[in-house]
């Protein structure tokens, strides 16, 4: 691992600013920086960067992050690529951190790739010679030309095709890349007698491949296991490709075979992706919502696509923002996209995704045909069944308030929900820097409100202690950071942020700090950290004193008593 004071240190030398402007061009507004957002389409500019603390955020789409976030996201990088880049123009050389795992580990992920590209370029030149592959791909509609654009290629009918490829077919990399199969010491192709699809990740590297069998054999379709390069959940084929594509459209179209996404390129639609042999996953669609305001998933129409759609559902509710569209398209009987633009065309493709059902419509529709709302029990049932997902569009306040009055409406049953959780306060820039609420306007949860003064003073730690047992993303993420900032009071908000990278507390604290971007220099945050911290303790107060209600008084100890009684005085009225 890096240690961490050296991040520190990277971080510290290098102006953010000049790293996003490298990408992005960025023009002054006000203490801040201002960009339409890389991340995804749009024509007014949300993208702030602010030089002095070190952060930017998209008040669009919500990207935000540090230097090394900024590389990770936008560039591609891999976290120790990202850190080793910033190093590099600083002029600081990553040190060893006593077990030289770090530098080991970033030579063998080098050494992968190089493995990795060398099968690619055998399987683009062994295509060129399979007769048989050629034959398929050309009954398959595929021209020359999109093999090419796509670096198709061709694994022989043999034990061990790439073996001319290689010096020593016997290396162990070659194993962990997921290129051969170790047979207690009789190695032999993974693939073999297939048409092959490179995976590349967002910097353009090959990371895996997909293999389709020519004939009838089983799997159809054969994927590189999970590798040091390589993980399912987390990567998308023809993303590369076609990220330009997916942020001028504003659209990404999320399909389930590799032959989709070459087929709907060749016939003009190149926003196109499809998932790697598993469900999505809330780490692709958290991308995708990034790169473009509306993600719409095109399934078959029969049980299995409606299924697969359902867990696509499932995996994006988390992940919905306000303003965003996921839409749900599924095809007529024994189509797929393949299919269907080869048959129909483009127009008719396009067609059918302007016709795509709402995620609320889906939603609704799936949970309606497990009960009939012509009996109260029917009706009651309903709501039960919708209300765990709607509970999941934490980051979709509006929509899930837009949904509970539509079930409210079908059903008549409105639900008692708790009082709104106060807002965060939040900026949608329109062209110039934004300004924050007032202190009367709708703000955040006293545990966010304590989290932010806390980055913005870290040696507010001090004066936190005693938190109470509450439940929370919030609550985890301040009571971590107190710890570590008592430990490191030098550490300063970018820094806590980059402590907890890959923690679960690290989505908390990069939204926390994105609020900061959005105060002035009149906002006083002490007298909304003291009021959170008045808030909190007071909260405290009531859930110890409920504890005791329902003890007997033989069962308290003087203190208790005592604290019981000036409880119940307060409740009576004057």
């Amino acid at each position: 691992m890096i240690p961490q004071d050296f991040i520190q240190q990277v971080l510290d030398r290098t102006d953010i600013v000049a790293v996003v402007e490298r990408y992005v061009p960025l023009k002054k507004a006000g203490a801040n920086y201002q960009a339409r957002c890389p991340f995804h389409n749009e024509k007014t500019p949300s993208f702030s960067v602010s030089p002095t603390k070190q952060f930017y955020h998209c008040f669009g789409c919500g990207a935000h992050g540090t230097a090394i976030t900024f590389l990770m996201e936008h560039a591609g990088y891999g976290f120790v690529e990202a850190v080793k880049e910033l190093a590099g123009q600083v002029g600081l050389q990553v040190p060893d951190d006593g077990n030289r795992q770090a530098p080991e580990e970033e030579s063998r992920r080098e050494q992968l790739y190089a493995r990795m590209e060398v099968a690619a370029r055998h399987y683009r030149q062994a295509l060129k010679g399979a007769d048989n592959a050629v034959a398929y791909l050309k009954k398959r509609g595929l021209s020359g030309e999109t093999a090419a654009r796509f670096a198709l290629g061709y694994a022989d009918d043999a034990w061990q095709p790439l073996a001319p490829a290689f010096a020593a077919y016997d290396d162990p990399l070659l194993v962990e890349a997921g290129l051969v199969i170790d047979n207690e010491g009789r190695p032999y192709d993974r693939f073999r007698d297939r048409v092959m699809f490179p995976i590349r990740n967002e910097r353009g590297r090959v990371i895996a491949f997909g293999g389709r069998v020519l004939g009838q054999g089983e799997p159809k379709y054969l994927n590189s296991p999970e590798t040091p390069l390589f993980h399912k959940g987390r990567e998308l084929y023809g993303l590369h490709e076609h990220r330009r594509a997916i942020q001028e459209a504003d659209r990404v179209l999320v399909v389930e075979g590799y032959m989709d996404v070459v087929m709907l390129d060749q016939h003009g639609i190149g926003n196109a992706v499809a998932t790697l042999g598993t469900a999505v996953t809330p780490d692709q669609v958290a991308r995708l919502l990034r790169l473009a305001n509306e993600v719409i998933f095109a399934f078959d129409g029969d049980a299995a696509g409606r299924k697969a759609a359902w867990r696509a559902l499932e995996n994006s509710l988390p992940q919905a923002r306000d303003g965003k569209l996921i839409g749900f398209l599924f095809l007529p009987d024994a189509e797929d996209p393949d299919s269907f633009v080869r048959a129909q065309g483009a127009d008719a493709f396009r067609a059918l995704c302007e016709s795509a059902m709402p995620l609320s419509d889906f939603l609704f529709g799936e949970l309606a045909a497990q009960t009939e709302l012509h009996s109260e029990e029917g009706k009651v049932r309903l709501v039960t069944l919708a209300r765990p997902y709607l509970d999941k569009l934490t980051q979709a306040p509006l929509l899930a308030r837009a949904l509970r009055q539509r079930l409210a409406g079908v059903t008549g049953l409105a639900e008692r929900r708790p009082s709104a959780a106060p807002m965060a306060r939040v900026g949608a820039p329109t062209g110039h820097q934004p300004v924050p609420s007032g202190r009367g306007a709708a703000r955040a949860s006293p545990w966010r409100i304590l989290l932010q003064a806390l980055l913005h003073d870290p040696g507010r730690a001090a004066r936190l202690a005693d938190f109470p047992e509450v439940a929370g993303a919030d609550v985890e993420a301040l009571q971590a950071v107190v710890s570590v900032a008592r430990e490191h009071p030098e550490m300063t908000a970018r820094d806590l942020v980059e402590h907890f990278r890959g923690r679960p507390e690290q989505s908390s604290l990069e939204a926390a700090a994105a609020a900061l971007l959005v105060w002035d220099e009149d906002y006083d945050v002490e007298a909304d950290f003291q009021g959170a911290l008045a808030r909190v303790r007071a909260q405290a107060g009531r859930a110890s004193v409920k504890g005791l209600v329902g003890r007997k008084p033989s069962e308290l100890s003087d203190e208790e008593k005592v604290r019981l009684l000036a409880s119940l005085r307060a409740r009576k009225p004057d």
